[in-house]
């Protein structure tokens, strides 16, 4: 037994594999997920009613982006089928939103080493700030005498990468456009944590997050800062109205450069000034924005004015917490010229 698994051993090499006893792996290690899953929490009566893939606003707002510029509509990514029925009440699991327990070093081990990265790194206390449960299927894990969870830990990170180089924890009546907003994990946490926030404006094109944030918000009583707006009703609400930052987080890495041309043409048109952006890591750690099909579009952004201002690893401290933390990337901020 032991020449076959030497044998074997030398030809998994060459794939960068080897085989290991299970008995010499921790806990956390040899559990294994290949596919969307999601924790099966209570929903609140009014989530059960309201977040179905038959609900008719729902259905017309899917009605109204199928009808919109199809350069901004069609999916690199997010084809139909790709958010199964059962992620729409459970939309805080690890599906096509956010990974909590696929990708990088999402493990305990992980979210442990990034939880502890960040505590230290935590000089406005961010984190007493925040809550987390494990509403909507969210995973959550007991970390230092607290519940912790992706959305959270990357939400605090990505805050505070925003506090240190645009003191925005000091800036007053601000408005932030968050390209691609998911179900509003991170207008939640902004909103929560900025005093000085006059209002989150969440976009996105596809129509399941703009129906799902627009409840998540409204659940979490944050919907008066944190305003969802559709598709097609973008350019109006941008119109004579002052954005001072804007923010894409994994989403551009997900669509067609036609549509990222399209996002990025209404900031420089409407003049936002600042642009944070953080890309999936795909082959390059993060270390190059560029889509999961590996294309290349930060000229996008130099050719409407955007110039790079910083580049950082998301755990800029500590770079073995770079290497092992969660889901480790890079965070870009650009600035209109």
């Amino acid at each position: 037994m032991r020449w076959v698994n030497d044998a074997l051993n030398n030809l998994l090499k060459r794939r960068g594999k080897q085989i290991v006893a299970v008995d010499e792996l921790y806990e956390w290690q040899r559990r294994v997920v290949s596919g969307p899953v999601y924790r099966r929490a209570p929903l609140p009566p009014e989530a059960s009613l309201y977040l179905r893939a038959d609900h008719p606003k729902l259905l017309e707002l899917k009605r109204r982006y199928a009808a919109f510029n199809s350069e901004v509509t069609t999916p690199l990514v997010w084809h139909e089928g790709y958010l199964r029925d059962e992620d729409i009440p459970y939309f805080r699991g690890d599906n096509a939103y956010v990974w909590q327990v696929r990708g990088q070093n999402s493990n305990l081990f992980g979210y442990a080493l990034a939880f502890y990265y960040l505590k230290s790194i935590d000089r406005l206390d961010l984190l007493s700030q925040v809550e987390e449960d494990d509403a909507f299927g969210n995973f959550t894990f007991q970390i230092g005498g607290r519940s912790v969870s992706r959305d959270l830990l990357d939400s605090i990170v990505e805050i505070s990468f925003l506090n240190r180089h645009l003191g925005l924890d000091r800036c007053k009546d601000f408005t932030v456009l968050d390209i691609g907003a998911g179900y509003g994990r991170l207008a939640h946490r902004a909103s929560t944590v900025w005093q000085g926030l006059r209002h989150y404006l969440c976009a996105d094109a596809v129509p399941y997050s703009t129906f799902i944030s627009d409840f998540y918000l409204r659940y979490r009583r944050v919907s008066e800062k944190a305003v969802v707006i559709a598709l097609d009703e973008l350019a109006q609400t941008l119109e004579g109205r002052q954005v001072d930052l804007a923010i894409n987080i994994h989403s551009f890495s997900e669509c067609q450069p036609a549509a990222i041309n399209w996002w990025v043409a209404q900031l420089a048109r409407h003049g936002v000034k600042h642009f944070m952006i953080v890309p999936n890591a795909t082959d390059c750690g993060g270390e190059r924005l560029q889509t999961n099909a590996l294309e290349d579009f930060c000229p996008i952004l130099e050719k409407h004015g955007y110039r790079l201002k910083v580049k950082e690893p998301k755990y800029q401290e500590d770079p073995v917490v770079q290497q092992f933390g969660l889901t480790p990337t890079y965070h870009f901020l650009f600035e209109l010229n």
